[in-house]
């Protein structure tokens, strides 16, 4: 079902969703939470999309909000409601005009699902604090993606600089695959860890994040070196027995290598958007790890961003500053 509306106001698009509803003879609640996507129109598109993917998995009602003509001399609001269409959920896509696109959660506020959590997801250019925003203030977790930013480094670093209780990003999202390989492989009997490396293309929020949980985590100097991508190619830690690797130069598969044993093949594609907004909606609660990690790249960027082809040190102040052993690697923690 499709509904235009045009000129309208929160009532009328309540009453629109409510006659919806009953039309379709749907529940009368059956979302489990409210999903604010921050857009413009050049990024609305992809990311309903992704959205209404990720619905599939955690029913929710979807609020668009794009800002048009916001020097405008009159407030206008226009509504696209689609129901029943590639979910079980709801979306509304609310264009605002005029001076009332400065207010929009005024407009937000009466059609979130009651009684559920919110998450506010930026696709594009987040918000200077997320936290802060008046659409960030009314969620328990924003979203936002520090690669989809100009600079993307820089963007990561004032993130993490302004970081509230709920905050993450698609950059630390993309990791859990890498993470959680790592984590296991580090779980065996290995020697001792002396130094690692990680590999990827050049300004990648990833990878950057990646060196310095491993450094944080690790307490040894991490190398941060450059590729021709696709993200991140490769993890090698130097131990006593021999090198530790994860390589991945296709972007698909990884290959782990293991002092004294065979090469093991292992999936390890690069998720799509909805994979990873899938993944964030299902945990409500804040995110130390990432918040720990996200602090210690802004406090040692001058040292973790790679400024040339040879790559730099990374961490060169773990072993004074980080108590953590490698056995914390294999629990997350």
């Amino acid at each position: 079902m499709h509904i235009d509306l045009t000129h309208t106001t929160t009532r009328r698009i309540q009453e629109s969703l409510l006659q919806a509803r009953h039309l379709m003879g749907g529940p009368a609640v059956g979302m489990v939470l409210t999903l604010v996507i921050v857009a413009d129109e050049s990024a609305q598109y992809d990311a309903v999309r992704a959205s209404t993917e990720a619905a599939r998995e955690h029913p929710c009602r979807i609020l668009t909000v794009i800002s048009r003509d916001p020097r405008g001399s009159s407030s206008r609001l226009d509504a696209e409601i689609r129901m029943g269409e590639t979910g079980p959920g709801e979306t509304v896509l609310l264009r605002m005009y005029g001076p009332l696109a400065e207010h929009a959660d005024s407009v937000v506020m009466p059609l979130l699902v009651p009684d559920t959590p919110v998450v506010t997801w930026w696709p594009g250019n987040a918000a200077n604090v997320p936290g802060e925003d008046p659409l960030g203030a009314l969620a328990q977790r924003r979203v936002t993606d520090a690669y989809a930013a100009p600079d993307r480094l820089a963007t990561l670093a004032r993130l993490a600089d302004v970081y509230k209780p709920g905050d993450t990003d698609f950059a630390w999202t993309r990791l859990t695959p890498w993470r959680t390989l790592l984590a296991a492989a580090l779980d065996q009997r290995h020697g001792d860890i002396m130094s690692g490396e990680v590999e990827a293309e050049r300004d990648s929020p990833s990878a950057e994040l990646l060196a310095s949980w491993l450094a944080m985590r690790l307490a040894v100097p991490l190398r941060r070196t450059i590729s021709d991508g696709p993200g991140i190619t490769a993890v090698r830690l130097a131990t006593s027995d021999g090198e530790i690797a994860v390589t991945r130069p296709d972007g698909r598969v990884a290959t782990l290598l293991w002092p004294g044993q065979p090469e093991r093949q292992v999936a390890l594609h690069r998720r799509p958007i909805a994979e990873l907004l899938a993944e964030e909606l299902r945990r409500l609660d804040p995110d130390e790890v990432y918040q720990e990690t996200a602090a210690w790249f802004a406090k040692n960027l001058a040292a973790t961003a790679s400024t040339d082809g040879t790559g730099s040190e990374a961490g060169s102040k773990a072993g004074s500053e980080a108590g953590s052993e490698a056995d914390d690697v294999a629990t997350g923690q």
